[in-house]
């Protein structure tokens, strides 16, 4: 954020999630926001599956045994988790709660199912948008145009798109997502308006109080 600080007044940071189709745009969104926005960045998930030889440890995943994992479920350390094709996902919360009470934004790429369980363990944090794409046609385009998957896969893709559009209406807000520039400017601008909500910015209770003392 830029500006002059004013001492006393903060800002508490936001999980800031996208959700979509695949296909849809929303990683793409995810990149554009982490390259031009100051103060977001990624949620790191922590995960069971065998780390690949170009990721890191702690950047790309924090990875686990399924002993570890488990052991985070039990104890709550985690915001949400999912089982994914035998391997587990999971966001720590001790990481994200740092980061929000130092007034820094957390960016989620996750589906409706861990968005949820983000709402049920911090509500006021989150805000949650939803991308769809303009038609089926350019949907079905996109994945065909990424050259990435059979089209058995695709169709898989398809049929699951159907269920996750169904909920849609979970979310605060929806982009349709027909150009991606323009798509970039409105997630942009909900970001925006996010930070500035009156009930993320700590501090300003006093702050009130003290020019209405000043202005007697």
């Amino acid at each position: 954020m830029t500006g002059k600080r004013i001492e006393g007044l903060e800002r508490r940071g936001l999980m800031f999630v996208l959700s979509s189709p695949s296909g849809a745009g929303k990683t793409t969104l995810s990149r554009l926001l982490l390259e031009r926005t100051p103060g977001l960045s990624m949620s790191v998930s922590a995960t069971t599956r065998p780390k690949r030889p170009a990721e890191q440890d702690g950047r790309d995943y924090h990875f686990v045994d399924a002993a570890r994992f488990e052991v985070m479920v039990r104890d709550d350390e985690l915001l949400e988790w999912a089982t994914v094709f035998d391997n587990r996902y999971g966001t720590p919360q001790a990481p994200v709660e740092a980061a929000l009470s130092a007034g820094r934004d957390v960016l989620f790429d996750i589906d409706w199912q861990g968005t949820q369980q983000l709402r049920e363990k911090a509500r006021d944090d989150v805000v949650s948008v939803f991308i769809l794409p303009p038609s089926a046609h350019d949907l079905e385009l996109r994945l065909h145009s990424r050259a990435q998957d059979s089209a058995e896969v695709i169709r898989g893709r398809m049929n699951r798109a159907s269920h996750e559009l169904s909920h849609w209406a979970e979310y605060d807000y929806i982009v349709i997502n027909n150009d991606i520039e323009t798509a970039y400017a409105e997630v942009e601008s909900i970001l925006k308006a996010e930070r500035l909500k009156r009930e993320r910015r700590v501090g300003l209770t006093g702050f009130v109080r003290e020019l209405q003392r000043q202005l007697g």
